[in-house]
């Protein structure tokens, strides 16, 4: 348990500024990857076993907060993507590269171009839930 402790106190007190906020991000983006896909692979299972319960759940996914964690899974699945890349891209191709500087710049970009990626998206998603949730544009 201390170890778990250093670990989590050292998250929060390290001030590394671009390349902490990446680090923290990727991490955080790959668990709610993660516990997206544990949660898909136990829904789905469902159907063959228990297909009451599959109904439920899709019942489940398809309210509004559902959606709006949908909203964010696609940015954390972006983000992680993007970022991913650029670390594989500074290991792989460039390690010379690897510097305080540099990381700052490409970090900032990473995000920036996670948001643009993620923006059509979000929008077509937060439209969609704004007619069939909440019947606005004259929707259901």
């Amino acid at each position: 348990m201390a170890t778990i402790r250093t670990a989590l106190t050292g998250y929060t007190r390290y001030r590394g500024r671009e390349g902490q906020w990446s680090f923290l991000l990727h991490r955080i983006t790959g668990l709610g990857v993660l516990l997206f896909l544990g949660i898909h692979i136990l829904d789905t299972a469902t159907v063959f076993f228990y297909p009451s319960l599959y109904s439920h759940a899709i019942a489940i996914y398809r309210t509004w907060p559902a959606s709006l964690g949908e909203v964010v899974l696609v940015f954390c699945l972006f983000y992680h993507g993007v970022n991913g890349l650029r670390i594989a891209y500074f290991d792989m191709v460039s390690p010379k590269r690897w510097m305080i500087s540099f990381e700052r710049r490409s970090s900032l970009w990473t995000l920036l171009i996670a948001f643009i990626l993620w923006l059509p998206p979000a929008v077509l998603m937060i439209r969609t839930m704004l007619i069939f949730d909440f019947g606005m544009f004259g929707g259901a």
